[in-house]
């Protein structure tokens, strides 16, 4: 019989979050992913103040110890913040190089997924930037970058104006898209892994007649799209249209999803340079850093858009920022 010794967990109890933290249960089913992420099943009837019956515990593949006779005998190694470090570098790496090949047009679809503020768009921006500074110069724009709503017929006219080869839209937390039905079935035309893609409108419209699109043109382009979903953990009806995009698609998960994570990249990106541009002693950076680090349960956003905030307090009150970050940045 295996116990398990729960390092950091958490299990539902009447639809509350409830911790597990170093209890010992008996294991009824090994570590597994699910649709809330990784979780061991484990019963919880000998352990009091738990259920007396079997419970599902949702923690990561390090977050258990297995014991035989009160003996640890396997723990899931814990990443060290210079292997995450390499881990995160690794795919932003592999973000460029994708990038690239959309660009190309040798992969025609990317959908970039990681939460807020740790650099996705500027380096998918930063690469395609650099393809237009060397395009010829006065030629059209060769890529477009689409934010916040857009219609069905919105999109239409946008995959219109950059269906040619080398066009690349980038849909920058565009998610509407993936909650409107006819919005998808156009991103499905347009990005169908036939070598010949043709996206239709079949319904008369003003916009298209006074704007000159037709109503079926070939779309020859390619797509990025940069979310914070984390389309493994999306359920419902929204769950089946992202399985739409994600099989005409490559994906990529930047795996940054703890704050330890979070703050890792932070202070890997400063040391890149990040804050070069003002020209800062190398104490007020280490000073930024730290407040950030210090206050992350506090902050409104743990994210480099936090850090660049604290560096322009820095630079409009040198001796002051802290007091005026502790009002505009934490809660």
């Amino acid at each position: 019989m295996t116990k398990v010794r729960i390092v950091e967990g958490k299990y539902k109890l009447r639809g509350r979050d409830c911790p597990v933290n170093d209890y010992v249960f008996t294991l009824v089913k090994d570590w597994s992913m699910g649709v809330r992420g990784g979780y061991i099943m484990v019963d919880a009837s000998d352990v009091p103040g738990f259920p007396d019956h079997n419970i599902k515990i949702m923690c990561d593949a390090d977050g258990f110890i297995e014991e035989t006779d009160g003996l640890a005998v396997a723990q899931a190694k814990e990443e060290t913040d210079e292997e995450i470090v390499e881990r995160l570098r690794a795919r932003f790496d592999m973000l460029t190089d994708m990038t690239k090949a959309v660009k190309a047009g040798t992969v025609g679809a990317m959908i970039v997924s990681g939460p807020p503020g740790v650099g996705k768009s500027h380096g998918v921006e930063e690469v395609l930037d650099r393809y237009q500074m060397v395009a010829t110069l006065g030629g059209a724009k060769k890529y477009d970058i689409v934010k916040g709503a857009m219609s069905p017929i919105g999109l239409y006219c946008k995959l219109y104006n950059y269906s040619a080869t080398d066009d690349v839209l980038v849909f920058d937390d565009c998610d509407s898209i993936f909650n409107d039905e006819l919005s998808l079935n156009i991103m499905k035309a347009a990005l169908d892994t036939k070598k010949k893609r043709v996206i239709h409108w079949n319904t008369d419209s003003f916009k298209l007649r006074n704007e000159g699109v037709p109503d079926q043109f070939e779309f020859k382009g390619s797509a990025i799209f940069i979310t914070n979903l984390k389309f493994d953990k999306v359920r419902g009806k929204l769950r089946e249209h992202l399985a739409a995009l994600e099989s005409r698609c490559h994906y990529i998960d930047l795996t940054i999803d703890t704050d330890r994570e979070k703050m890792l990249r932070i202070q890997q990106i400063v040391g890149d340079g990040m804050l070069n541009e003002y020209s800062f002693a190398d104490e007020t950076i280490e000073d930024i850093v730290d407040f950030v680090d210090n206050n992350k349960n506090r902050l409104r956003e743990l994210s480099l858009r936090t850090v660049l905030k604290c560096a322009d307090l820095a630079k409009s009150f040198p001796d002051r920022w802290q007091l005026f970050a502790e009002n505009t940045v934490m809660r």
